[in-house]
């Protein structure tokens, strides 16, 4: 199994130098993250939503070691929002964040990403749109969940994200659909142990279903996080079945990877939303998205064979 290498070469600083500096890494790295800047970022965003589609933005990084660069991060938001005004797109250019980004892992860093991340939701709100908060790995979790729970007192459409292959998943969302939030479904790209995680990727899928018919029968807004061909049919079914209209649900799929059927489901009516990462460190969304499935290693490898 290459994922669990790959995922813990995504913490190797030894690695993270290599890969960085190989000729051939940036214009792999392009295919899944448009730009470093938000000067470059905000083009894409309206070519997009001019397809009919609507975004995610995520500010990549997660080395957060001083309040510093959490505040730093904050700041980047803020900006992103600033920046998003004038386009008068609302909600269908949100925003993810991880709270890892806003001083979690520090002392004191619940209170202090709470702190660091309201603003951010403020903002959002305020120019019409809203903010998900990212799942990371299994420790940061109910801290996440205790952070989404009291930003939504204020402002209700704060979504959170789950993952399908931790046990806890299913409790956690019956909880949430119970509460009418808006949770976004994705299968899970951290390393994570046997303890508390399916390894076996059929048993991951089964999850994934289980915990989607409990979206789908609840009161919230499921944004289901998937590429699979067969997840995206079962979701189709579900939908049909539970008497959701095509405005009460959406797909999530992120950029560069099956482009065509991000058109494809939007021009048949389906609210389809393209989780779009910027920044300047990159590396380890890069390589969680290599360590995801297997054809994203193969482009990878090939990109450095036909380079060399």
């Amino acid at each position: 199994m290459l994922g669990p290498v790959i995922l813990a070469a995504s913490r190797s600083d030894k690695m993270r130098r290599i890969v960085s500096a190989a000729p051939v890494t940036r214009p792999v790295v392009d295919r899944f993250i448009p730009g470093e800047t938000v000067d470059q970022v905000i083009p894409v965003v309206t070519d997009l939503t001019g397809k009919g589609l609507d975004v995610t933005l995520d500010v990549v990084g997660e080395d957060i070691t001083t309040p510093g660069q959490a505040a730093a991060a904050r700041d980047a938001y803020l900006e992103l929002v600033r920046r998003l005004e004038p386009l008068e797109l609302g909600g269908r250019a949100e925003m993810s964040v991880k709270l890892s980004m806003f001083g979690q892992a520090l002392e004191g860093g619940h209170d202090l990403a709470l702190a660091n991340v309201r603003p951010v939701v403020e903002a959002a709100a305020a120019i019409g749109t809203t903010v998900t908060l990212d799942a990371e790995d299994h420790t940061t979790l109910d801290s996440m969940f205790a952070v989404h729970e009291e930003l939504r007192k204020d402002f209700p459409q704060t979504g959170c994200v789950v993952q399908a292959y931790l046990f806890r998943t299913e409790e956690d969302v019956r909880r949430l659909a119970a509460s009418g939030s808006r949770v976004r479904l994705v299968k899970g790209a951290y390393k994570e142990p046997a303890s508390v995680a399916y390894q076996d990727r059929a048993e991951i899928d089964r999850a994934y279903v289980r915990v989607l018919k409990t979206l789908m029968a609840g009161d919230g807004y499921p944004m289901v996080g998937t590429h699979d061909p067969r997840l995206i049919a079962v979701t189709r079914e579900l939908a049909r079945r539970q008497g959701r209209k095509l405005d009460e649900y959406e797909f999530q799929m992120l950029y560069g990877i099956r482009s065509e059927e991000h058109v494809r489901l939007a021009a048949e009516g389906h609210r389809m939303r393209v989780y779009t990462a910027y920044g300047t460190d990159w590396y380890g969304y890069f390589m969680r998205r290599l360590a995801e499935k297997p054809a994203n290693l193969l482009f990878f490898a090939r990109s450095m064979i036909t380079k060399n």
